[in-house]
């Protein structure tokens, strides 16, 4: 007799050679655990076979089926009244005893087994105890068979252990291919997931100014939410920093990929454009402190556009702007300094589409935000008063290094700040107390940041340029603003006054123009101009603010432009 685990451990070449003496059919085309199964269903029906004659005298169901016959348990259970039973308890584990170590290891996996298989096969179990409880109505029957029948059912219950193992081994075999069925379907539907699923890259085409990180990474900052942290943010690797030598403030164009699993960023997978400039011409750039600044001599045409007035006339004339202008704005508070700014960069616009112009709105109103972000034609950047002073800094510094990075790659720019006070003011609330601090609360080293900000724009030799101008309050009360405008008051190449007393009259521009100039402005004009603006201002200053003001506009506004306003003046 065979068990399963012999049978399992022979090659398939001994187990046709076992299905062959137990004249089992078509074994040779049987797989290995079929041939396992066919051998121990064929080792259960063959001692039936071999049984004798004998077994028909007993009247007892366990001859005529023995598949039914149970453990000896069931005998003892059933049997508690008479002795001879109690005699037979005894002799029973006598014979458990003698059993092979195999055959306790085959009982062993089919009590194991029978824990496994589905709840489909446990009505069979009932009309196994109705023949055990037929078994104990005849009771002399069996006490008279004794010992011999107990032998000759021996080899039916191992035929029945072995249909049993047989049985529970099929179940288990089905439920594991049936499981590694459903697993092989999970995966299958998890692969056809990633296989077919929708490839969006390279589709979207996003742009922003890039803001590094101390870790080597960065993202590209939307100009929609003012350069801050936002929802449209693009993550930058190290390796495309340190591949395209990117900096703080690079205008970065290229294609993006929507977020996988665990991302939370868009990633930037292809870069197209930095600066409006190809990756390998800004790869090779000279960084911006090490370029050469020279004085402005490049004009900027303030008249001849169709939105052209008396304001940028009269500035044209006196204080003429050139590429490269460092120009600050003297404005005592309701002299019409925002509006005079708006008519500036209107005609920038007009007159010069290839000048990026920027307008950096700092701690201002958020009506005057909204109505210059709607009348002028240039990116509006703004820190309203109702945000804290770390906010105003952060977004000055990035429009800062923007302009920088779009000068390091050749290109003309113009920032207009709305005020340079109020940014000095944040300055000041940021940095930390040194200990040294100046009249009106101002901190030595506060203003140390705001002056490299005013003090950027210069004209490059051979490049672009960088053209700030900014406006700085006085006579607001402050002792505060007072020493920010004595520290700014030298450092500008260019300065435009304007007085309340001239807009007190309504009087608008309410320009002072004895007392606003600019510097080398014979490298802006030509020789004529220059010389009928020295007899212009020497007969502008034995007059007052309001008298200049008064006869410029007169004279102004009956010609229509400038040079015939020059050529109309007498000697």
């Amino acid at each position: 007799m065979y068990d399963i685990l012999e049978l399992n451990q022979k090659t398939v070449i001994e187990l046709k050679e076992i299905a062959k003496e137990l004249d089992i059919k078509k074994s040779n085309k049987l797989k290995k655990e079929e041939l396992v199964y066919q051998i121990l269903d064929q080792q259960a029906i063959q001692p039936l076979k071999k049984t004798p004659t004998e077994k028909k005298a007993t009247k007892s169901p366990e001859t005529e089926k023995p598949i039914r016959a149970r453990k000896p348990r069931s005998t003892s259970v059933n049997k508690p009244e008479t002795k001879e039973p109690a005699k037979e308890e005894v002799s029973k584990p006598e014979t458990v005893e003698k059993d092979s170590p195999k055959q306790q290891n085959e009982r062993k996996e089919i009590r194991f087994k029978k824990k496994e298989t589905p709840p489909e096969e446990k009505p069979r179990a009932t009309p196994q105890h109705k023949q055990q409880q037929q078994k104990s109505e005849p009771k002399s029957e069996q006490n008279n068979s004794s010992k011999e029948t107990q032998q000759e059912q021996r080899p039916p219950r191992k035929s029945n252990n072995n249909n049993n193992n047989s049985n529970s081994n099929q179940n288990s075999n089905g439920n594991s291919s049936n499981n590694t069925n459903h697993n092989n379907n999970q995966r299958r539907d998890q692969k056809s997931k990633a296989d077919y699923g929708f490839n969006f890259d390279g589709i979207i085409v996003s742009e922003g100014v890039l803001e590094m990180m101390p870790d080597g990474y960065g993202f590209l900052r939307s100009s929609d939410y003012n350069y801050l942290n936002s929802p449209d943010d693009i993550y930058v690797s190290q390796s495309q920093v340190k591949l395209f030598g990117l900096k703080t403030g690079d205008t970065v164009r290229g294609s993006v990929r929507p977020p996988k699993e665990g991302e939370k960023y868009f990633p930037l997978i292809r870069v197209d454009e930095i600066n409006g400039r190809t990756p390998d011409f800004v790869r090779d750039r000279v960084p911006f402190d090490y370029l050469t600044p020279l004085f402005p001599f490049e004009k900027f045409n303030l008249t001849g556009h169709a939105k052209s007035g008396l304001s940028t006339r009269v500035i044209d004339l006196f204080t003429p702007i050139g590429k490269g202008q460092r120009g600050l704005i003297v404005a005592q508070p309701k002299t019409g300094k925002t509006t005079l700014l708006k008519e500036v960069a209107n005609a920038i616009a007009s007159n010069h589409p290839e000048v990026y112009l920027l307008i950096l709105l700092i701690d201002e109103r958020p009506e005057e935000v909204t109505d210059m972000a709607r009348s002028v034609n240039a990116e509006v950047v703004s820190s309203t008063f109702d945000e804290p002073a770390e906010r105003h800094v952060k977004v000055a510094n990035l429009v800062l290094e923007k302009a920088k990075r779009m000068v390091e790659c050749g290109h003309d720019v113009v920032i207009l700040l709305d005020s340079i006070t109020r940014l000095a003011r944040a300055y000041n609330t940021v940095s930390p107390s040194s200990g040294k601090v100046l009249s009106g609360g101002v901190d030595a080293n506060a203003l140390h940041k705001p002056k490299r900000f005013f003090g950027a724009a210069r004209k490059i030799e051979n490049g672009g340029s960088l053209t700030i101008l900014a406006t700085a309050l006085t006579e607001t009360g402050s002792k505060m603003d007072e020493v920010i405008f004595e520290e700014f008051k030298g450092t500008g190449n260019m300065e435009l006054q304007l007085d309340r007393k001239i807009s007190n009259r309504r009087v608008y521009p309410a320009i002072d123009i004895v007392s606003s100039s600019t510097r080398k402005e014979e490298l802006l004009l030509s020789k004529d101009i220059v010389q009928r603006m020295w007899i212009l201002r020497n007969h502008i200053a034995d007059m007052n603010p309001v008298e200049a003001m008064e006869f410029m506009k007169d004279r102004i506004t009956k010609t229509k432009n400038n040079e015939e306003f020059l050529i109309s003046m007498n000697g």
